[in-house]
């Protein structure tokens, strides 16, 4: 299998594509990709049982589908939370690193860097890690953008990608943050919010606020 293929797996994995449909335009944005492209990798994965693809829908991912995704993930996530507990990376920094060494990384090697670490059940931007038998809580799939205004969320976690994560350091946003939905602006427009933890108001990008959920 193709690492972009790979790629695939794990973002309509990490997009609720265990549980849900996910469009092809989530799925070009978060890989920063066209969306004719997403189509005919779609149409692939479809065609080789990974996926089920409705049009005008979405896509899912078949069972064998989640069981790939859910062995590229933990691999790759056990990576990030090493990369930040153990070399002191900044969060931005670790998903690039990671993608790499999970194409080459052994169930033994895992295993061990998974004891090491203390069996962690969540990578350092909120991501599930599956364990050794494939337990694991269902992440939270409510994004940002669809909380209500005048409700109060907690940040439940990110979608793992360095321009997001960039920002969302600069908006000092963090995991576990207390949010107060002020307004949508239309149009596509900005979610304001006020942090609670720091009563700090925030302005945070229409994009932005879809890649991160809430519970």
């Amino acid at each position: 299998m193709t690492p972009m293929k790979e790629d695939y797996l794990k973002i309509i994995f990490e997009l609720g594509g265990k549980q849900k449909k996910v469009s092809n335009k989530q799925i070009a944005i978060s890989l920063n990709i066209a969306a004719g492209s997403v189509t005919e990798m779609v149409n692939k994965m479809a065609a080789e049982g990974l996926a089920e693809h409705t049009p005008y829908a979405g896509i899912s991912l078949t069972n064998r589908g989640i069981r790939l995704a859910e062995d590229l993930v933990r691999k790759h996530r056990i990576w990030e939370d090493f990369l930040v507990e153990k070399l002191d990376y900044e969060l931005p920094d670790v998903h690039d690193e990671a993608e790499v060494l999970e194409h080459v990384t052994s169930p033994k090697l895992v295993n061990a860097l998974d004891d090491m670490l203390g069996h962690p059940t969540h990578c350092p931007h909120g991501g599930v890690i599956p364990d050794r038998f494939g337990h694991y809580h269902e992440d939270s799939h409510t994004v940002l953008n669809d909380a209500e205004d005048g409700s109060v969320v907690t940040v439940d976690r990110f979608i793992d990608n360095h321009d997001l994560l960039t920002y969302l350091g600069d908006l000092k946003l963090d995991i576990g943050d207390q949010l107060r939905i002020l307004k949508h602006d239309p149009f596509e427009g900005p979610v304001t919010v006020q942090n609670l933890t720091d009563d700090a108001q925030l302005i945070v990008s229409y994009k932005a606020s879809h890649y991160i959920f809430v519970k």
